[in-house]
């Protein structure tokens, strides 16, 4: 299968630095079988550059004896410009693993061209060279190509499928198998690609003794070995030892032979020829890619080199693979924990009820029950032990766990007793919820039967083979089959890191500690106090806020009508910025999030007059919700009196500068002449003041006759980074408008637990022509639908300590349409059954529900759409 036994002591012991005595280079040689094979030559350098050591088959290649290279200078013996070439390659080495290759060079005078690698073997330099071939390849063209291909598989077996069909089609191989190692170490064959008629070893198994430790951490080092014959006389290195008594450290030599041993184990598959290149992931051996040839086999030094390029690439590309899926896994488990923790912070009592935590928990980290342990209760949902048998794993987890997550896919292995659950609990993952007492959330899973095709039997018995008392590798490659039993599927790391971190957020909120339990519960009142002091300053915040909006924009409005569009408005440019920058818990958002959402908002269909290009630019919260109020003004006055209200467009650019600041250049054409204005309103004076007043910027504004231009600068202060560019979100939907004519007299209930926003939702509702029943809880919504005629529905999720579910699954019922509306924005997750209807967030206008109401009718085949 792979290198077996690939530790030669004679040369694979680690090299002393040393400089050669060039007065004992004479000596006779001692010959070592299976030292170099015998397709190419290799010498070794001292610093000074003079030959060391040479493989004893040198001058069959390069036509002088190994005792007249010894001792000579490597200028005497290769020409001028190829000692030149050796030389600026080795000074591109870096890294004691580094090897460079040098593709049809002329070593001698009148000789033939030979592919040249060299590297670092302690204080030696190596160089190995093989008669280069006729027809040479493009490598770097060639691995782009596979790459290419590789980059467009969708599913993580047809990208280890795809990797092994390049290294065959690159190196002509029989047979190329991605080999796979286990936590365990043995090794299942994951992925093939086969000349027609070669048996298949696709999920075949290997032990872990088939690649020993020796092996493996040489393939970390080493990632490419080829084997060109295994019937091939190996050739010796002369001398064997230096002075010193030092063994030549032959590690990184791609000529380098293999353990007689491993050549024994690939005689008895059959196999005349094998190449390996190893797939390294985070530092780890991940696996090989392992091929197979059932003739001697030799691809030229650049189809190897490519292989081996190929190999690296894929490795890297299998690890982003990998961190892309860990990456999205975590992420989703990261928002199951903070709800979980949400709910425990509210009733501590859900961390004892099983069923609750199972269907919290099973979505990230899957399990067929869970059984919950705290103060000597226990619950259990779902495939668990019974409680006697629970308690004898608490009491196992109190001597193993030691206060950390604990798992195992065998508790027959630590508890044999467990063989009589098997069926319903194998394997466990136990996370501590506290160190005294011990609490437990205990995840199980049941038994997987499986049949594991071994390829050949595992056990290796003690022969005297040709090398005498060693362990000889199986005879038979024959499948061996085993019912593995009493096993369930491992967890994997990243499901073992998301316990981890439960454990760790549930240990701040769990009180369990007898002695300290009046002083947590005081801790929480006072965590409460400051969460309501916080609340409160926000909200009077808020409320100040929307009191200057007022305020200011009843100075400037010219009529009742236009004071409540233009406050309207300017409300809701507000709560679409919060919006964006509470979807990401107050996380810094994007500005083309910004400017698209506001354009799409006030343009409707006509957003696409407004042209966007800059950089993907992330701006803090408190500058996101300044820039929100500057672009819904500028977009109001540009429809008013501009570009936009004429059939002009506007262009929006931004650019971050040398010292991080954002300048953004507001340029409109096309429109009517543009004249200064003549008063300030309130507008005018979010626009100038604004960004100077709150985050210390500048504003230019010029009213040139071809239409307005504007120029913003945002301090570097409140620019938190610049993404790589991302292709741009779909528009949002065009503005419905909110005529009477939309719902045409039907009747509407409004289910709002709040009167003032009752008041303003029955408002909405009567412009776009319902007419309205409101209910203030869910009994006496329930009532309405009973008594009277409903044809559609607005139901306000959160009812104070209820929500509007039970209305809607009324309403499913009777097929009477609904949507939703909620003050948690895309906080707010709708059960199952309900993630197809429609959300609306508070606040909202007539044509906010206009908008909303439009497409559902639609689809319902209802009302004057």
């Amino acid at each position: 299968m792979a290198d077996k036994d690939e530790a030669d002591s004679a040369v694979l012991a680690a090299t002393q630095n040393f400089a050669v005595d060039i007065n004992n280079c004479d000596r006779e040689p001692i010959h070592v079988p299976g030292t170099i094979q015998s397709f190419g030559f290799l010498i070794a350098l001292t610093a000074d550059w003079l030959v060391s050591r040479v493989s004893a088959n040198s001058g069959h290649h390069i036509g002088l004896e190994p005792a007249e290279l010894l001792g000579r200078p490597i200028a005497g013996i290769f020409r001028q410009d190829a000692v030149h070439n050796i030389r600026n390659r080795i000074t591109l080495l870096r890294g004691p693993d580094a090897v460079e290759p040098i593709f049809s060079l002329i070593l001698m005078e009148g000789g033939r061209p030979f592919d040249v690698a060299v590297h670092f073997s302690g204080s030696l330099v190596m160089i190995e060279a093989e008669p280069a071939a006729a027809d040479e390849m493009e490598a770097a063209g060639m691995v782009r190509s596979m790459v290419a291909r590789l980059a467009q598989t969708d599913s993580m077996a047809a990208f280890l499928r795809d990797g092994a069909r390049q290294v065959r089609a690159v190196t002509g191989f029989d047979r190329v198998m991605v080999y796979r190692f286990a936590a365990s170490g043995d090794g299942e064959v994951v992925a093939e690609a086969l000349r027609p008629g070669v048996e298949s070893f696709l999920g075949l198994h290997y032990p872990a003794s088939d690649i020993p430790a020796q092996a493996r951490a040489l393939y970390v080092r080493n990632i490419f070995r080829i084997i060109a014959d295994v019937k091939a006389q190996p050739v010796p290195v002369v001398p064997t030892l230096d002075p010193s008594g030092a063994a030549l450290d032959m590690s990184l030599c791609l000529l380098r032979a293999v353990s007689p041993i491993h050549i024994e184990y690939l005689v008895n598959m059959g196999v005349a020829a094998s190449l390996s290149i190893s797939i390294v992931v985070g530092g780890r051996l991940w696996g090989l890619f392992a091929c197979h040839h059932y003739s001697p086999r030799l691809p030229s030094f650049a189809q190897r080199s490519a292989a081996e390029l190929f190999g690296q690439i894929f490795s890297m590309m299998l690890e982003s693979r990998e961190r892309t899926e860990t990456a999205e896994y975590e992420g989703k488990a990261r928002q199951v924990a903070d709800r979980l923790m949400a709910a425990v912070a509210q009733d501590h009592d859900l961390l004892s009820d099983a069923p609750w935590l199972g269907d919290i928990i099973f979505d990230t980290i899957p399990a067929d029950g869970v059984a919950v342990y705290t103060d000597g209760r226990m619950s259990f949902s779902g495939l668990t032990p019974d409680p006697a048998a629970f308690s004898a794993i608490v009491s196992m987890l109190n001597r193993n766990a030691a206060s950390q997550v604990f798992s195992t896919d065998n508790i027959i292995g630590i508890m044999p007793e467990a063989v009589a659950y098997a069926d319903r609990a194998s394997g466990l993952l136990a996370i501590p919820l506290s160190r005294k007492p011990r609490d437990y959330v205990v995840l199980f899973r049941a038994e997987q039967l499986r049949s594991v095709r071994w390829a050949g039997k595992q056990e290796k018995t003690i022969e005297h083979g040709p090398n005498g008392p060693r362990l000889t590798p199986r005879k038979s490659f024959e499948q061996w089959s085993e019912l593995v039993k009493g096993r369930a599927i491992p967890f994997k790391p990243a499901e073992l890191r998301v316990a981890e971190a439960l454990r760790t957020a549930l240990l701040e909120v769990v009180l369990r500690l007898s002695d300290s339990v009046d002083e947590e519960r005081q801790r929480a009142h006072e965590k409460q106090e400051l969460l309501i002091a916080e609340l409160n300053h926000r909200v009077r915040n808020i409320l100040s806020l929307i009191r200057g909006l007022i305020s200011q924009t009843k100075d400037s409005a010219l009529s009742v009508d236009a004071f409540i569009e233009t406050l309207e408005s300017r409300v809701h440019a507000l709560a679409r910025a919060h919006d964006q920058i509470t979807a990401d818990r107050w996380a810094p958002a994007r500005l083309y999030d910004l400017i698209e959402v506001e354009a799409g908002a006030y343009l409707g269909e006509r957003r696409d007059r407004v042209r966007l290009t800059g950089p993907n630019v992330l701006l803090t919260p408190g500058a996101f919700t300044v820039l929100a109020l500057v672009i819904h003004e500028m977009l109001t006055n540009a429809a008013k009196y501009g570009a936009l209200s004429d059939s002009g467009t506007i262009a929006i650019d931004w650019r971050v500068d040398d010292d991080g600041s954002l300048l953004i250049h507001w340029t409109e054409s096309g429109g009517p002449a543009v004249v200064a204005p003549t008063r300030r309103g309130f507008g005018s004076t979010v626009i100038d003041r604004s960004i100077p007043y709150d985050l210390d910027g500048a504003v230019q504004i010029d009213y040139r006759l071809a239409g307005l231009e504007a120029r913003f600068c945002i301090p570097s202060a409140h620019v938190v980074s610049v993404l790589p560019d991302v292709v741009g979100q779909a528009h949002p939907a065009p503005v419905v408008a909110p005529t009477p004519e939309l719902l045409g007299g039907r009747v509407v209930l409004l289910v709002e637990d709040n009167m003032i926003i009752a008041m303003d939702g029955e408002d909405a509702l009567r412009d776009i022509g319902a007419e309205v029943l409101t209910a203030a809880s869910v009994g006496r919504a329930l009532e309405a639908i009973a008594l009277h005629r409903v044809d559609l529905a607005v139901l306000d999720f959160n009812l104070g300590n209820e929500s509007s579910l039970p209305v809607a699954d009324m309403l499913v019922e009777r097929g009477i349409p609904f949507l939703f509306a909620t003050g948690y924005g895309d906080g707010l997750e709708l059960p199952t059954r309900f993630r197809d209807i429609i959300l609306v967030k508070k606040p909202y206008s007539g044509a906010t529900l206009a908008g909303a109401l439009a497409p559902m009718l639609a689809d319902a085949g209802v009302g004057n759409v």
